[in-house]
């Protein structure tokens, strides 16, 4: 069953999301002058919760002439970080056209053992053709979200850092078995750093 805002809110409380934002946050207060600035929503919504993207990493794969990406042997040299940019808009990436990219999420997550979290991305973003490509947060699992969109339009896009990115959709079943942390995954406990594959 998918769970909704009442339940996210006491699974917060119990450390499930961190830091956890009780409502829906669309304008914050930007200084040095007192001013509410839009941004693309964060925070709790009625069967979900929007995560923001973290400032502190994003990377680009880029093509370097005679290397193949290998999950099995990934190349870091394949990705290229991106530079933080900051205008009266805000903190922002650009990621460039027809191109693929990993960021973190800010908040951090612990995934109770009867529970599998869902990323999709949110429709302002899909407006511009950028697309949210996320696995499944497995029950038992812990920590920073690795997160990678594609940009599927022909022009570059702003992926806005400090602001809504994807949402999080919970669905608890009947306990598992096995968790990800009793089977100690491979990705758990990420650190808010882009995390790469791993076999």
């Amino acid at each position: 069953m998918i769970k909704n805002d009442s339940w996210i809110i006491r699974m917060a409380a119990k450390g499930m999301i961190a830091p956890f934002k009780p409502s829906l946050v669309r304008e914050v207060a930007q200084d040095p002058i007192p001013r509410l600035q839009p941004v693309i929503s964060y925070g709790l919504s009625s069967y979900g919760y929007d995560i923001r993207l973290s400032p502190l990493e994003f990377r680009i794969f880029r093509h370097i002439p005679g290397t193949v990406v290998d999950p099995k042997n990934f190349n870091s040299a394949n990705l290229e970080p991106a530079l933080l940019h900051e205008d009266d808009n805000g903190k922002y990436f650009i990621l460039p056209a027809h191109s693929y990219g990993l960021g973190v999420a800010l908040e951090r997550l612990e995934v109770p053992g009867n529970v599998t979290v869902i990323c999709i991305g949110k429709s302002t973003y899909a407006r511009i053709g950028l697309i949210a490509n996320l696995t499944p947060a497995e029950a038992g699992w812990r920590g920073h979200l690795t997160l990678e969109f594609s940009n599927s339009s022909s022009a570059d896009c702003r992926i806005y850092a400090n602001e809504g990115v994807v949402q999080l959709l919970f669905l608890e079943g009947e306990p598992c078995a096995v968790s990800y942390e009793d089977r100690r995954g491979k990705y758990q406990d990420q650190s808010e750093v882009v995390t790469l594959a791993r076999v």
